[in-house]
Protein backbone atom coordinates (compact mmCIF):
# COMPACT_ATOMS: atom_id res chain seq x y z
CA UNK A 1 0.00 0.00 0.00
CA UNK A 2 0.99 3.58 -0.58
CA UNK A 3 1.09 6.44 1.52
CA UNK A 4 0.40 9.24 0.44
CA UNK A 5 1.90 12.23 2.35
CA UNK A 6 0.69 15.98 1.65
CA UNK A 7 2.83 18.68 1.76
CA UNK A 8 1.88 21.39 4.58
CA UNK A 9 0.83 23.68 1.11
CA UNK A 10 -1.45 21.17 -0.27
CA UNK A 11 -3.32 20.77 2.69
CA UNK A 12 -4.13 24.45 3.25
CA UNK A 13 -5.00 24.68 -0.52
CA UNK A 14 -7.15 21.72 0.54
CA UNK A 15 -9.14 23.17 3.13
CA UNK A 16 -9.58 27.11 1.46
CA UNK A 17 -10.75 25.47 -1.31
CA UNK A 18 -14.00 24.04 0.44
CA UNK A 19 -14.04 27.10 2.20
CA UNK A 20 -14.20 28.81 -0.39
CA UNK A 21 -17.25 26.33 -2.51
CA UNK A 22 -19.38 26.61 0.93
CA UNK A 23 -19.38 30.54 0.83
CA UNK A 24 -20.04 30.38 -2.98
CA UNK A 25 -22.93 27.83 -2.15
CA UNK A 26 -24.21 29.82 0.56
CA UNK A 27 -24.13 33.31 -1.84
CA UNK A 28 -25.97 31.30 -4.82
CA UNK A 29 -29.97 32.05 -3.36
CA UNK A 30 -28.69 35.69 -2.99
CA UNK A 31 -27.08 36.01 -6.29
CA UNK A 32 -30.95 34.80 -7.98
CA UNK A 33 -32.92 36.97 -6.34
CA UNK A 34 -30.58 40.31 -7.27
CA UNK A 35 -31.14 38.85 -10.85
CA UNK A 36 -34.42 38.36 -10.52
CA UNK A 37 -34.76 42.07 -8.88
CA UNK A 38 -32.65 43.54 -11.76
CA UNK A 39 -35.18 41.61 -14.49
CA UNK A 40 -38.13 43.01 -13.03
CA UNK A 41 -38.29 45.94 -15.93
CA UNK A 42 -38.19 43.50 -18.34
CA UNK A 43 -41.35 41.06 -17.14
CA UNK A 44 -43.03 44.41 -16.94
CA UNK A 45 -42.64 45.27 -20.50
CA UNK A 46 -43.39 41.58 -21.85
CA UNK A 47 -46.12 40.92 -19.05
CA UNK A 48 -47.73 43.94 -17.70
CA UNK A 49 -47.50 45.21 -14.52
CA UNK A 50 -49.39 42.94 -12.68
CA UNK A 51 -48.44 39.87 -14.35
CA UNK A 52 -44.88 41.19 -14.75
CA UNK A 53 -44.77 41.94 -10.94
CA UNK A 54 -45.96 38.88 -9.60
CA UNK A 55 -43.42 36.47 -12.08
CA UNK A 56 -40.52 38.95 -10.96
CA UNK A 57 -41.58 38.38 -7.08
CA UNK A 58 -41.63 34.77 -7.36
CA UNK A 59 -38.48 34.46 -8.85
CA UNK A 60 -37.11 36.82 -6.37
CA UNK A 61 -38.31 34.48 -3.24
CA UNK A 62 -34.61 31.66 -3.15
CA UNK A 63 -36.48 28.58 -3.28
CA UNK A 64 -39.52 29.18 -4.84
CA UNK A 65 -38.39 30.88 -8.04
CA UNK A 66 -36.47 28.04 -8.09
CA UNK A 67 -38.93 25.61 -8.03
CA UNK A 68 -41.20 28.03 -10.65
CA UNK A 69 -38.73 27.81 -13.25
CA UNK A 70 -38.29 24.08 -13.26
CA UNK A 71 -41.76 23.50 -13.78
CA UNK A 72 -41.59 26.63 -16.12
CA UNK A 73 -38.70 24.87 -18.14
CA UNK A 74 -41.40 21.79 -18.74
CA UNK A 75 -44.63 23.67 -19.36
CA UNK A 76 -43.75 27.29 -20.46
CA UNK A 77 -44.59 30.06 -18.80
CA UNK A 78 -46.84 29.94 -15.97
CA UNK A 79 -47.81 33.31 -16.49
CA UNK A 80 -48.39 34.10 -19.72
CA UNK A 81 -46.49 37.16 -22.34
CA UNK A 82 -48.77 40.25 -23.26
CA UNK A 83 -50.32 40.14 -26.77
CA UNK A 84 -47.38 41.05 -29.17
CA UNK A 85 -49.82 43.46 -30.72
CA UNK A 86 -49.86 45.23 -27.86
CA UNK A 87 -46.71 45.83 -26.51
CA UNK A 88 -44.96 49.28 -27.63
CA UNK A 89 -41.13 49.07 -28.38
Amino acid sequence: MAIENKSLKRKIIHAGGWQVAKRVAKSVPYVGTVMAIGLVGYDIKRKGVLKGIANAGLDAIPFVGLGKNAIEFFTGDLLPDKDPNDQKK
